[in-house]
């Protein structure tokens, strides 16, 4: 059982604060926060102090979402009973920020008693709790709060991306509410998102390579009726060596509303959707595949006291997307004297700057399409005691963040999607396919 559950703003003021067992001491969150300010990267998810084991995630959008215990406990309970309490809390609210709990107080804490009972858990299914909820969600600005991708609609039989049809990204943050049976908003969206992990030798060639991905699925649905879906024809399960022309994932998993029958024959998936979000299937594949950028550094020496770094990024993807949010981090050397970065004339679009606390070179790209060649020269000058051949083994590797919108690396598509209809039931379906870096990283030598 847990003894406390808290959720501290990115300044470290408590939000929401829950004491289950009244048997720790009630400063609890004030030694949390100052413990994971003290830490130079982010701190362990679970660590110990005076007895108390302190778990906790921490969100995109600075939270702190925390659980205490002074039991002997299982590490990966508490941290599966935060990512549930998570689930359900965005639910209800549409979007977990810290203007979206302060505005929804009293619902926050209604769904937290429901979920906890004297700190043992009672309910973390959002279809179990909604009905034992009065309290309706206040709405806030989503849009300027979470950052996600344009959605694509989607048809029966197949993917239609319409911009003029496409609804706002934040639509399907939208709260869980009672209201929605009462509207008939009938909408449901569909994310295929992968996170990609790969390592680059200094040439731009991969060295390693794997991606997660999962389907996420929310549903709007009057009735919750069931719904079909169909992946690739060409989708093969499993490591099947030189298989050409194939989708290849090495394993997946499914979740229990899933019935997968027919799924080994024909590649359809038969789906009664809970209340809120949930994950319909996760994946994993190491097979070769594209990746999206190549990285081509290269260091020069100019003197024995100056070395330039001149660093390429190509777009590996076709030239009707678009990558956005990219981020270079570059790590320099630790004995210098000027370190200057410098970008082609006339950019607009691009930022680079020496971070001397890191001691690394940061370049941002707001946005960059398909095909597209970008550049960065950093000039750094050495003391006289440091050679130019010693500081080039220093500089890198070189990191890199960003998000790619309507497109994934492995080939997984969605051929289809169809609701089991009622008569004069129109159902919106939107689709987005969002790719991300888990950790890209490209050697210097």
């Amino acid at each position: 059982m847990i003894s406390q559950f808290f959720i501290l703003s990115a300044r470290g003021d408590t939000i929401i604060n829950r004491d289950f067992r009244q048997d720790l001491i009630k400063n609890t969150p004030e030694i949390f926060f100052r413990n994971v300010k003290l830490q130079s990267n982010d701190a362990n998810p679970i660590f110990n102090i005076d007895g108390i084991s302190y778990a906790h995630l921490k969100k995109e959008t600075g939270l702190y979402i925390v659980a205490t215990v002074r039991t002997n406990i299982s590490p990966s309970y508490l941290v599966e009973l935060l990512n549930k309490i998570v689930k359900v809390f965005k639910d209800f609210c549409g979007v977990l920020t810290e203007e979206s709990i302060r505005k929804n107080f009293i619902l926050i804490y209604e769904v937290l008693d429901e979920m906890i009972d004297f700190g043992y858990p009672q309910y973390t299914s959002t279809d179990l709790i909604k009905p034992l909820i009065t309290s309706e969600p206040v709405l806030v600005k989503m849009l300027e709060q979470v950052h996600k991708p344009t959605l694509g609609r989607l048809g029966n039989f197949g993917l239609d991306f319409l911009k003029k049809s496409s609804t706002s990204s934040v639509s399907s943050l939208r709260p869980i509410s009672k209201k929605d049976t009462d509207k008939n908003s009938n909408e449901i969206f569909v994310d295929i998102f992968e996170k990609l992990s790969i390592l680059c030798n200094s040439s731009g060639y991969v060295v390693n390579s794997s991606i997660d991905g999962y389907i996420r699925m929310k549903s709007y649905l009057a009735g919750n009726p069931e719904i079909r879906i169909a992946l690739n024809d060409d989708l093969v399960i499993g490591r099947h060596g030189g298989i050409a022309g194939k989708v290849i994932l090495d394993d997946c998993n499914f979740n229990e509303c899933v019935d997968t029958k027919a799924f080994a024959t024909s590649k359809v998936l038969r789906i009664k959707p809970p209340e809120g979000e949930f994950n319909v299937m996760g994946y994993r594949t190491t097979s070769d595949y594209q990746a999206p950028f190549r990285l081509f550094p290269y260091i020069d020496e100019i003197s024995n006291y100056k070395i330039v770094l001149d660093l390429k990024i190509k777009a590996c993807f076709p030239k009707n997307i678009i990558a956005s949010y990219i981020t270079a981090k570059i790590s320099m050397p630790k004995n210098y004297s000027t370190i200057t970065p410098e970008l082609g004339k006339g950019v607009t679009n691009q930022t680079a700057e020496h971070k001397t606390s890191e001691n690394i070179v940061e370049w941002q790209i707001k946005s960059c399409k398909g095909g597209d060649e970008i550049g960065l020269r950093v000039k750094i000058s050495l003391p006289t005691n440091v050679s130019a051949q010693t500081a080039k083994k220093d500089v890198g590797p070189i990191s890199l963040n960003f998000e790619i919108s309507q497109y994934n690396v492995s080939g997984l598509q969605l051929k289809y999607l169809k609701v089991d209809e009622f008569k004069n039931m129109k159902v919106q379906r939107w689709v987005r396919y969002v790719t991300q870096a888990a950790s890209y990283v490209c050697r210097t030598a």
